[in-house]
């Protein structure tokens, strides 16, 4: 039973959080990618031995891990919870200035010092759910963060209920918060044996309710085209202009069809995301998505195929084609451990909460952790229309968060 008097955290310390400015950054090379993301870290390590876990640490790389003891006679398997700490470098996350909207009654959310900014029922239709609420957005100018410091202040409080309140059997729970995410590097340093979780649960979704066990598949595919490079005066019959080869290539792809903008449900896409260049060489990136891995590869036959037909246009034009795999759909390991995620199901059902099983049209920590032997769905955590100034989160959506968590950890002593 949840002691319906327990004062919650959560709210307070993700107010405080989403004061640092954490924003990671896709152009560095550096891990993190940006050293202000290690001052949450440190800040959170200490915050955590504070309230009792004594093994807190940040490492050099700027992982957080800690430890909650097992309090039961029974042998039962460590479970993590994982959230991370940067937020995207799509929108600045430098002075936060978060606004609560106390007992939401419908409509839409004018943010006050940007009016242009409206966060509207249209595009967010889990507001109609909401009346009652207390909405948290920010004033319009920056992201708010909840993305993903919701879920690192929904377990830290999790943590403490547990501390606090010693009857609620548990086994080992591992914490830890990851820098990068945003960037898709959050598990590169990632040390699974260090860690010590057999399974684990990222908290970093939307809707509550949702238990997440499948993303698209990705890789990244860079196309260069090289051209030949004439002064202009003196080019006629010489010149291989690559930006016009990149520029037929780019026309070439399909109009209604493969795109990010022209799908949605289970279907993937190719999606050109950079184009940099010069009469010499013109580089294009791209990333390529679907749920299914072999869809991937059929998407870059059809990339390499129309550029294979632009150089062929541009006499004396030559290109190279390069596939990175990035991740893959965490459902072909989670398959094979299903308890995971029907622990998560069972937890939130208990809760009187409808479990929502949804595909992610994108990626998470999870993809890539369960391929390095952590199988790891995600879950809610309460935040909507991340990596934007309309980002938002309900408070009653991030008490329900930390009561799932709680929930799923007495199901895994329970089960035991």
């Amino acid at each position: 039973m949840f002691d319906t008097k327990y004062e919650f955290t959560c709210v307070d310390r993700f107010l405080k959080y989403v004061k640092y400015d954490t924003q990671s950054d896709d152009e560095a090379e550096s891990f993190p990618s940006t050293e202000k993301q290690k001052i949450l870290s440190k800040d959170l390590a200490d915050e955590l031995k504070k309230i009792g876990l004594k093994d807190a640490a940040v490492d050099e790389y700027g992982y957080v891990m800690a430890t909650l003891p097992s309090n039961t006679n029974k042998t039962v398997p460590a479970i993590g919870f994982i959230a991370h700490v940067d937020t995207s470098p799509a929108v600045t996350g430098k002075n936060v200035n978060p606004i609560i909207h106390k007992n939401y009654q419908g409509g839409d959310i004018v943010l006050p010092n940007d009016k242009s900014q409206v966060i509207t029922i249209e595009n967010n239709p889990d507001l109609k759910n909401m009346t009652g609420f207390d909405i948290i957005t920010t004033d319009g100018t920056t992201l708010l963060g909840a993305d993903n410091k919701a879920g690192v202040s929904e377990i830290v409080d999790a943590v403490n209920y547990l501390l606090t309140h010693p009857e609620v059997k548990h086994g080992d729970i591992k914490i830890c918060f990851t820098p990068d995410e945003e960037v898709g590097r959050g598990t590169e340093k990632f040390d699974v044996k260090k860690f010590g979780a057999k399974y684990a649960y990222t908290v970093d979704g939307s809707s509550r309710g949702e238990v997440e066990t499948e993303t698209f598949s990705a890789d990244a595919v860079t196309i260069k085209f090289i051209g030949k490079n004439i002064h202009p005066g003196y080019a006629k019959g010489k010149m291989v202009n690559s930006i016009k080869t990149a520029s037929y290539f780019m026309e070439s792809l399909p109009k209604d069809k493969l795109s990010p903008e022209t799908t949605d449900g289970r279907d993937g896409y190719v999606h050109c995301v950079a184009i940099n260049g010069n009469e010499e060489l013109t580089v294009l990136k791209f990333i390529i998505r679907d749920f299914e891995v072999e869809k991937l590869k059929e998407f870059e036959a059809i990339l390499k195929g129309l550029a294979e037909k632009a150089v062929a246009a541009f006499p004396g034009a030559k290109m190279t084609f390069e596939v990175i795999e990035q991740y893959k759909n965490m459902k072909y390991v989670l398959v094979e451990h299903p308890q995971v995620a029907d622990y998560a199901i069972e937890a939130m059902k208990r809760l009187d909460i409808e479990p929502i099983l949804s595909p992610i049209r994108g990626g998470t920590d999870g993809s890539k952790l369960s391929f390095m032997g952590l199988p790891t769905p995600n879950i809610f955590a309460g935040e909507h229309s991340f990596h934007s100034q309309l980002e938002w989160v309900a408070i009653q959506d991030m008490e329900m968060a930390v009561r799932v968590i709680i929930e799923i950890a007495k199901i895994w002593e329970e089960n035991s």
